[in-house]
């Protein structure tokens, strides 16, 4: 058996997590101290090997990492209380059940456990996943910065979470590009002053990208913040997106001048209206490539959302998205 953590302080580099036993109370006294109280119920004794190896982040205490137990099984939550419990399969699956029904999670649909909340959570017993475990108080403070007001009730996201399309699958490549990062010690992400911006964006991030009984003032505060002509033009360009689009169309319907609304994009958004809109359609194929499981070509469906140059569209696609358009229709097909 062995449990291991180094302990520093906030202002240090994260922390390493490092535990390995075949015993479920210390499995159970592990994660309580890493997520919140539960309970473990454990379908064969002689098969339990919990691991759990990864970082703490010190500024939020956020820990990315990855679990398995090598057996199947079932966690017992009442209330988390102080934690968000994010995870998703790298292979195996789970099935959390809660007061709303069930959510089956593979490694193309994730799962959050927020506080205040009772779930159940099914893990197989070949399931490793990435786990991701956020405080509340983070959250909470991330939430009030965005929105500029308390919180009166506790924050709950919706319990599936997509890993493979929009912006939650953004987000998980995010925690995946860091946790590679983190292992490397000549790391920028090794730099205290780094990693806490980091921490935040990550917050930020879910925030945006999960839906949550907040998201609408989430949404609100976020376009209050945006001129109403860029709120205009984003919707028209998400609404439009299959359909041929000119710039001279979206000038005109923006109502402002190019080198405006484009100086503007690249200050508000963080891309120009051609590259917001090349995502868009990636994203759309990227989920008509999962949706169709193969009853489609990748070139039909790409021509769809206006790419006519395949290889230059594979070549893209792999970099927004780490893989192929076979890969993602592959996995698909598997249902992984």
């Amino acid at each position: 058996m062995m449990i291991h953590t180094d302990i520093q302080n906030e202002g240090s580099p994260p922390n390493k997590l490092m535990a390995d036993t075949h015993n479920t109370r210390d499995a159970i006294s592990w994660m309580s101290n890493i997520c919140g109280p539960h309970d473990l119920t454990v379908e064969d004794a002689k098969k339990m090997h919990f691991r759990h190896v990864g970082n703490i982040l010190n500024s939020t205490s956020t820990a990315i990492g990855y679990i398995e137990y090598g057996t199947d099984v079932t966690v017992n939550v009442e209330d988390l209380s102080n934690s968000y419990s994010i995870s998703l399969p790298l292979s195996g699956y789970q099935e959390l059940s809660y007061k709303d029904g069930n959510v089956q999670s593979n490694i193309t649909s994730g799962v959050i456990i927020s506080p205040a909340e009772p779930y159940e959570l099914n893990i197989s017993g070949n399931c490793r996943k990435t786990l991701v475990r956020i405080s509340r108080q983070a959250m909470e403070v991330g939430l009030e910065s965005l929105t500029g007001k308390k919180t009166d009730k506790p924050l709950i996201f919706q319990a599936n979470m997509d890993a493979s399309v929009g912006s939650s699958s953004a987000w998980w490549r995010t925690v995946r590009y860091i946790e590679s990062e983190l292992s490397n010690t000549d790391s920028l992400y090794n730099s205290p002053a780094f990693i806490r911006d980091i921490e935040q964006a990550l917050i930020k991030g879910l925030l945006t990208s999960q839906p949550h009984n907040y998201s609408e003032d989430v949404k609100r505060a976020l376009n209050n913040n945006l001129p109403s002509y860029l709120v205009k033009t984003i919707d028209y360009l998400r609404e439009n997106a299959k359909n041929e689009i000119h710039m001279d169309d979206v000038e005109w319907i923006s109502g402002v001048s190019k080198n405006k609304l484009y100086s503007d994009f690249k200050r508000y958004i963080g891309v120009p209206p051609t590259a917001y809109l090349k995502r868009i359609r990636m994203e759309g194929v990227r989920g008509d490539i999962i949706k169709s499981q193969g009853a489609e070509s990748i070139s039909t469906l790409a021509f769809n959302w206006g790419f006519t140059h395949l290889g230059r569209f594979s070549t893209e696609y792999k970099k927004i998205f780490g893989e192929t358009p076979s890969d993602t229709l592959n996995k698909a097909k598997l249902n992984i």
